[in-house]
């Protein structure tokens, strides 16, 4: 279904070269022509394989599709049938190529091998599930719901392994590269760092407080409620996005913000950035068009042009191709510069 990757040594673009490298680019279209933009309606979340072999994508008519990244016809991509509820989150397991996990919003994991195209696990029972998350590696997975009910998970159990109760609903999650902590953007605005498995807050606060008052220490970036959070692959830098347009940069070491993005226009509910860490790129839902900001310094280093506001986006983890969900629709850009380069 898809070619073999061929892991090449990676150039990092200065910010002149990063604008001079994409300006000439076009995105290229994934799509079902006969039937329209409507056969992939609401793409809700993408998700790159650990190569970059396969691209997959969730939406809300239920439609679970991976795609070959070079070969943007449906013909050659696979759909994912099983679901019987709108698709909140899809992540491939961060060391193998072949294996993906979905959630959708009737509380249901599955965890799929794209290669034979088959269900091979599924757990129920998460109620009203939108948030999904695998260990660095690979071997569990944290799944939530809008309730605040955290679910440790096997990718080889059909039951969940526990349950832990937050007293506030979660939208999304990231880990720390170790896999020994959890970040958890909450709907107040703040960002919780659990240890994981246990679930426990990692840091408390160092000055006295009131009665009742809880000595948690948590992020606090965002005035309304906070959607999503990224780890760099560096792991220098935290990014979150809030319902207050605004993404949010704190450094690992002293957890404190280093730089906001204030250019977006409308709640942001995902945020990549480019395998290297140097920029960062935030999907919103109400606005059009993507602006790149570089990591180090906040600078606004390019703008991709899009028809309609784009919710997901997913830089591929080995190379500058950048996914992203436009009128419902999946389009990618850079996959050009790389064939190039590949000849």
């Amino acid at each position: 279904m898809a070619p073999s990757s061929v892991l090449r040594p990676r150039h990092s673009y200065s910010r002149g070269e990063f604008a001079d490298h994409f300006k000439p680019l076009k995105s290229q279209a994934y799509n079902d022509i006969a039937r329209g933009a409507t056969s992939h309606y609401g793409l809700r979340s993408i998700s790159w394989s650990p190569l970059g072999n396969f691209i997959a994508t969730g939406s809300a008519d239920k439609t679970l599709r991976v795609w070959n990244p070079e070969k943007n016809l449906v013909r050659n991509s696979t759909e994912l049938k099983g679901h019987s509820a709108a698709i909140e989150k899809v992540a491939f397991n961060p060391v193998k190529e072949a294996e993906l996990a979905s959630i959708s919003n009737d509380g249901v994991v599955k965890i799929w091998d794209v290669r034979t195209k088959t269900c091979v696990n599924e757990v129920k029972g998460l109620g009203d599930a939108n948030a999904l998350a695998w260990a660095p590696d690979g071997t569990s997975i944290l799944a939530g719901n809008r309730s605040g009910e955290l679910f440790h998970l096997s990718p080889a159990r059909s039951t969940v392994v526990s349950t832990h109760k937050q007293s506030i609903g979660t939208t999304q999650m990231a880990f720390c590269w170790s896999g020994e902590k959890i970040f958890l953007p909450a709907r107040d605005g703040r960002i919780r760092i659990l240890s994981y498995p246990e679930l426990e807050p990692v840091l408390h606060l160092n000055h006295a407080t009131g009665p009742g008052e809880s000595t948690e220490f948590t992020l606090k970036g965002h005035t309304a409620a906070c959607l999503t959070v990224e780890l760099s692959p560096t792991g220098k830098y935290l990014a979150t996005g809030g319902a207050d347009s605004i993404v949010a940069l704190f450094d690992t070491k002293d957890w404190l913000c280093q730089r906001t993005i204030t250019r977006l226009s409308g709640p942001v509910r995902s945020i990549s950035f480019t395998w290297d860490g140097s920029y960062v790129v935030g999907g919103c839902e109400d606005s059009s068009g993507l602006e790149v900001v570089h990591t180090e310094t906040g600078e606004y280093i390019h703008t991709f042009k899009t028809a309609g506001p784009c919710e997901a986006v997913a830089w591929a983890p080995t190379k500058y191709c950048l996914a992203y969900s436009d009128l419902g629709i999946l389009r990618v850009i850079g996959l050009e510069a790389e064939r190039a380069e590949r000849k």
